[in-house]
This record gives C-alpha cells, sequence and structure tokens, in this order.
C-alpha cells in the first residue's frame, strides 16, 4: 500500500460577523450544513505556521499552543467543545519549531456542503503566523498521527560569518565553516531501520515508544550560505531530529570523524551521544515539511464537499457610465 503527500486572536465578531477582511456571516455558514443524527464527520487540515512565539503544538492554555490557537477558531465556527471536536495532530513539534505541513484532524456531528467559507473563516481568526493551507473530508478511517506513513523533516543551517537577519526565525548560525561532503557521508549511516534510542530525549507523554525507526532519505544540500538537511522516516522519537542534526554540525566542523554515527546507534545509549554533543540542535531551524499517507486513508467519502485549498480574491469588471 503506497503512501501520498497531502497571544489570543483579535476581537473574533463584530455584529455577528468575523471579524476580519473575510466578514463572513456566521449565519451564513450555520445554513451550509447537513445534520445527520446517524453518526460524525471527520476532517482533515493540511497546517503552515512559523512556531516562535508558541509553546510547540500540543495544547496548553500558557504560553499558547499552536493545538489551543486552532482549537479556539474551531469552536468559534462550530460551536462545539473541544472533547467533542476531538482535534489530533499528526505530530507534536517542539517550542519553537515550524510547519509547512502539519496535519490534523477533527469531527462535527454534521456535515458540510461547502468547505470554502469555513476555510476563510478558520484563517480570518487564526493569528497571521498560522494558516489552515487545505481543509478536506476524511474517511473514518483516517487518523492524523497513526494513518502517517512517513514524515519530512527540514533542519536550516546558515553557514557565514554573520547571520541572515532575514533567517534569524528560521535558521540556526553557524560561524564555523562546515564540511557538506563529511555531513553529507555521516547522515547516511543514518539511513535504514535501526534502534534510534541513543538519539532519544526521555519523555513521560508517549509511555515507551518503539525505538526501531525506518530512515529513508537524509539529504544535506548545500545553497550557498544555506545548508538544508532534509530527512524522511517512517517516525521520529522525542527531539530525534534535533539530536541527529546536532551530531552532524560536530561531524562538519570536523571535530568528530562520520564514522561515529554507527557507533553511536551500536550503544542504544543516550548517554554516549552527550559524550559528544550536550544540547540538540536549536528548535527554530526545524520544519515538518510534509506528512505522507496511505492513499486509501486520502480518499474522500461519499456525499462530502470538495477539498478547499482557499479562494482567490479577484476583480469583477464595472461598466463605467459615460455621456
Amino acid at each position: 500500500m503506497g503512501c501520498a503527500t497531502p497571544a489570543l486572536p483579535p476581537l473574533l465578531f463584530t455584529n455577528g460577523s468575523i471579524s476580519s477582511h473575510q466578514n463572513i456571516s456566521m449565519t451564513n455558514l450555520n445554513n451550509m450544513v447537513k445534520v445527520n443524527d446517524a453518526g460524525g464527520y471527520k476532517w482533515r487540515l493540511v497546517i503552515a505556521y512559523d512556531g516562535t512565539k508558541y509553546a510547540g503544538w500540543q495544547y496548553q492554555e500558557s504560553p499558547p499552543t499552536i493545538q489551543l490557537m486552532l482549537e479556539k477558531a474551531l469552536i468559534q465556527i462550530t460551536k462545539l467543545g473541544r472533547k467533542e471536536l476531538y482535534l489530533i495532530g499528526a505530530g507534536r513539534t517542539d517550542a519553537g519549531v515550524h510547519a509547512w505541513g502539519q496535519v490534523a484532524h477533527f469531527v462535527t456531528p454534521f456535515n458540510y456542503t461547502s468547505l470554502d467559507s469555513v476555510h476563510a473563516a478558520l484563517n480570518g481568526l487564526l493569528p497571521k503566523d498560522i494558516r489552515v493551507r487545505e481543509i478536506s473530508a476524511a474517511v473514518p478511517e483516517f487518523h492524523a498521527r497513526f494513518s502517517s506513513c512517513s514524515k519530512v523533516y527540514r533542519y536550516q543551517i546558515y553557514n557565514d560569518t554573520f547571520m541572515d537577519p532575514f533567517q534569524r526565525h528560521w535558521a540556526y548560525h553557524c560561524a564555523y565553516k562546515l564540511n557538506a561532503s563529511k555531513m553529507r557521508e555521516a547522515a547516511e549511516y543514518f539511513v535504514g531501520k535501526h534502534d534510534f534510542t541513543a538519539f532519544a530525549n526521555a519523555t513521560r507523554e508517549d509511555g515507551v515508544p518503539d525505538p526501531l525507526k525506518t530512515i529513508t532519505r537524509f539529504d544535506v544540500i548545500q545553497m550557498g550560505s544555506l545548508l538544508q538537511l532534509e530527512v524522511e522516516g517512517s517516525g521520529f522519537l522525542y527531539r530525534q531530529v534535533r539530536n541527529m542534526v546536532a551530531l552532524l554540525i560536530q561531524i562538519g566542523k570536523e571535530a568528530l570523524d562520520s564514522n561515529i554515527v554507527p557507533m553511536i546507534l551500536e550503544t542504544k545509549d543516550r548517554r554516549e551521544l552527550a559524550k559528544y554533543t550536550t544540547f540538540p540542535a536549536s528548535p527554530h531551524g526545524l520544519c515538518l515539511v510534509s506528512v505522507k499517507y496511505k492513499e486509501d486513508h486520502l480518499k474522500l467519502p461519499l456525499d462530502s464537499p470538495l477539498t478547499s485549498f482557499g479562494r482567490h480574491h479577484t476583480i469583477t469588471n464595472c461598466k463605467l457610465p459615460f455621456d
């Protein structure tokens, strides 16, 4: 079976309408649903966000998180409680980590006849550093987390004597000249199925996770002063990507040989990695690029509205009166 890629907001309502340039009436939204007493409906979101101001994905009130902001907007639109919405993300990005293709799902007891207005309303309510890129109906079998068959993360390093001020929120600055060839050679050792216990930080949230993960590619791409490390895998342990990058940076500085990677993997001991690099790479250089799913879980259910990718604004032609 294959895989496919698929601060509180300002005053939300004024005189019954959403306070945004969209100005979409909540009455209109309510008129665009079909109620079904037999069961609920599932909806898939693709979300992009700048994680600079947020304490990661996972729900908490303060400091705010991405899940909190999404739920606030969905509650306003659907008039459902957060327990009814049951919003679940594909992965729990850390504080300061960004996303271009985070995926989440939620449920409603009603079916929408159109998603364009719901999509516009969501982005009208969300702060500008969080955007819903896509919203679609989902089959009951779809689960944002458990239907996933791979994730793609990208880590950006700005490798020059001084930091480009326009990259400061989205790339880690390394003034040491890095040897990209050595990093590329070392990254190849991560490819394949391995026990990544040595590259995971401890967490109490997920119990005892399976340490066996499969990495299908780990690319090191030089783009002038910008170095992109892009890794795709079946899943990742807590802070695994940032720990792998931290070691690759030490190898890029030529402080370590590339063959240190299989040696550390073999130990299955986080304390071994700590001998060579104390902390994970800074979170602001990391971005969740995409989440890939089983193809049959991405099919649209019967009697569902079309997927919304957002509406383009157009200028209508007007006829000017002439004497």
